[in-house]
């Protein structure tokens, strides 16, 4: 399959709708992740609606660090959003599904807009934010150095980007050593997936979506 660049709306799609089934009372949602070999997983989206007792300690002390305007990437439902403003920060959240934002606006974000990171001009911040692995909306490593170089137009001087990703270089499962395999030898980053997403029998397109080693990002 063909390099793939960041993550639209409508790969996005079918998360948006399974975060407007949850607020409206399907509890119970979960969303397929199909990686491009097959595998598969499931996200109870439960997880986007936590209260703030049921933080991860990583998103914990990243909220723990956002300071002045902070905006909010791929805030999906709103989740950390709201327990920052609820702080007293400002707080911009953006999503490329337009689902995503009807549904953090039904929560209360205050400043919530259908917006894809790379186009976005919404004035500078001190903190950029993206938890829940969100820099994998970037798709690839050229993704992660264009949205790199828009940060700089996105922030303040001493401005700061927070954000969690995944070594997938510590997996032992012989399924995704064989997907690394594969990455390398068609010259590709390990941490460079293609997936689709699905909910209730609605499938998005595959999508790129990076999953960034500590060394490498540092690089």
């Amino acid at each position: 399959m063909a390099q793939m660049g960041p993550t639209d709306r409508h790969a996005m799609w079918p998360y948006g709708r399974a975060l407007l089934a949850y607020l409206d009372g399907c509890t119970a949602a979960e969303v397929v992740i199909r990686r491009d070999d097959g595998v598969e997983g499931l996200l109870p989206v439960r997880h986007d609606f936590r209260i703030e007792a049921e933080l991860t300690p990583i998103e914990a002390a990243a909220l723990e660090r956002c300071r002045g305007r902070v905006l909010d990437v791929g805030a999906g439902s709103g989740l950390h959003s709201l327990i920052l403003q609820s702080r007293g920060l400002a707080v911009t959240a953006i999503d490329v599904a337009p689902e995503a934002v009807a549904v953090m606006t039904r929560r209360g974000v205050r400043v919530a807009h259908h917006a894809d990171v790379f186009a976005y001009r919404g004035g500078r911040f001190d903190t950029l934010l993206m938890l829940g692995h969100g820099i994998g909306i970037v798709g690839d490593l050229d993704g992660l150095r264009r949205f790199l170089a828009h940060a700089r137009d996105l922030t303040r001087s001493g401005g700061q980007v927070l954000l969690d990703s995944l070594d997938v270089t510590a997996s032992r499962d012989p399924k995704n050593l064989a997907y690394h395999e594969a990455n390398r030898r068609a010259g590709r980053y390990v941490g460079e997936i293609r997936m689709q997403l699905e909910f209730e029998g609605l499938r998005g397109p595959f999508c790129g979506w990076l999953h960034v080693d500590p060394a490498t990002l540092a690089a």
